[in-house]
């Protein structure tokens, strides 16, 4: 017997590459024209509450070298901060400035009209439904970017 829907996992790829490249443009519409999606799904992590390092390491998928690579742009281009952590002397917490925060406001606008798009083209319903099957078997947190 085949298996049904045996080209679900590559629909859902390219759903998450849409909604990505979607978010994209609408962070870069607004202004914000220095990121990357990474740096979203790091921007992801560390709101609401901040998140060191090694954590925005494991939440990406890499290595603490290269989220410390990360960590150290954007703080360069003004995202995000290095603050003490505080109930560990060894670590920084890394938290989002304002910039970062006006970043995550704008991909959150892009993310809610590319809702309102499939919405459109599903009806409401449909988008609920699909929503509420995927949280059945997705766990979530767990957002990782497709290319570094």
């Amino acid at each position: 017997m085949p298996i049904p829907a045996q080209d679900l996992p590559l629909l859902l790829l390219a759903a998450a590459a849409e909604v990505t490249d979607a978010i994209n443009r609408g962070v870069v519409a607004a202004g914000f024209t220095d990121v990357r999606p990474t740096h979203g799904f790091a921007f992801a992590r560390m709101a609401p509450n901040g998140a060191t390092v090694g954590e925005i390491a494991e939440h990406l998928g890499v290595t603490k070298q290269a989220a410390s690579q990360l960590v150290d742009e954007l703080v360069k281009k003004g995202y995000a901060a290095r603050n003490p952590h505080p109930t560990d002397s060894r670590a920084r917490l890394i938290t989002l400035t304002e910039r970062g925060w006006a970043c995550t406001r704008a991909a959150d606008a892009a993310a809610a009209r590319f809702t309102e798009h499939w919405a459109a083209a599903l009806g409401p319903a449909a988008v609920v439904e699909l929503r509420n099957a995927l949280a059945r078997v997705v766990q979530p947190g767990r957002v990782r970017p497709s290319a570094w």
